[in-house]
C-alpha cells in the first residue's frame, strides 16, 4: 500500500551518505535524484524511501510521533542493520531484541533526528 516515505534534511549531502551506507545493509541502493533529494529502495516496483530538502525552503523538522520502519528477514540482520546504524552517528532510541511475541526490532534516529526501527516477524 505504501509507495515511498520521505523525510526531510537540511544537510543533504550527508543524510546521502548514510542513507547509502544503512540501506546497503539492506539490499537497497539509490534509485532517483532529484537535485534536491534522493530515493532509496530495493526496485522501482517497490516502496522507497525519499531524503529532500524541504520544497518550501523552510527548514526540515522531525515529526512527532512519525517512525519509519524497515523490515529485514532475521535477527541477525535487525541486529546488523541497528549496529550499523549507530556506527553511522545515529542515536540509540531502543537496543535490538525482542518486544512482544513474534517482533524483534531496534530502533534509532538518523543524523537529522528521525525516528527508524529495523525489524522482523518471528
Amino acid at each position: 500500500m505504501i509507495g515511498y516515505v520521505t523525510l526531510g534534511t537540511n544537510d543533504l549531502p550527508r543524510a546521502a551518505a548514510f542513507y547509502d551506507t544503512l540501506l546497503a545493509e539492506i539490499g537497497a541502493k539509490r534509485l532517483m535524484d532529484f537535485g534536491r533529494g534522493y530515493a532509496w529502495g530495493r526496485s522501482m516496483e517497490q516502496p522507497m524511501l525519499g531524503i529532500m530538502k524541504p520544497f518550501d525552503g523552510q527548514a526540515a523538522s522531525v515529526g512527532n510521533g512519525v517512525m519509519v520502519a524497515f523490515q529485514v528477514d532475521s535477527r541477525e540482520a535487525v541486529d546488523r542493520v541497528h549496529r550499523k546504524a549507530l556506527e553511522l552517528g545515529s542515536t540509540d532510541e531502543g537496543p535490538a531484541g525482542p518486544r512482544g511475541e513474534g517482533f524483534y526490532a531496534g530502533y534509532f534516529r538518523d543524523l537529522d533526528g528521525h525516528k527508524l526501527n529495523v525489524f522482523c516477524m518471528g
